[in-house]
């Protein structure tokens, strides 16, 4: 089995797009006017329309429902991206260093959910991510 994708259903498909393109700095491929993805090195975030649900089983899913999923991404200098996107998303938390090895910093997404991107600083943590 492999891991492909997180998705996301959400209620305003083109602002929550928008936002991850700002935070990944890729662009997303749409491969329906409901459905886009944006691919990075280590995986895929799909962020599908609240229409997209019932092709699955309606009410399955719920946009802006999400208050236990946190989307982490890897970053270079965490601080540096804070500075890039603390006046175009709404902040959770300044960077800090968590008690895993991590600095951290948050935000929420334009329907709520967190983002999280971190820099492991301890030697264990560099080591877990394999950075240096």
């Amino acid at each position: 089995m492999t891991f492909a994708s997180t998705r996301l259903i959400v209620s305003d498909t083109k602002a929550v797009v928008a936002f991850y393109e700002l935070v990944t700095e890729r662009a997303a491929d749409w491969l329906a006017p409901v459905f886009a993805e944006i691919v990075t090195p280590s995986g895929v975030l799909a962020i599908g329309s609240f229409e997209t649900v019932a092709l699955f089983k309606e009410g399955s899913a719920e946009p802006g429902a999400n208050r236990s999923v946190v989307l982490e991404f890897l970053v270079a200098d965490v601080d540096a991206q804070f500075l890039r996107l603390k006046d175009k998303a709404e902040v959770v938390h300044e960077p800090k260093n968590l008690p895993w090895g991590n600095r951290t910093a948050q935000f929420r997404d334009p329907e709520g959910s967190l983002v999280s991107l971190f820099t492991p600083v301890t030697d264990a943590a560099k080591a877990r991510f394999g950075a240096r």
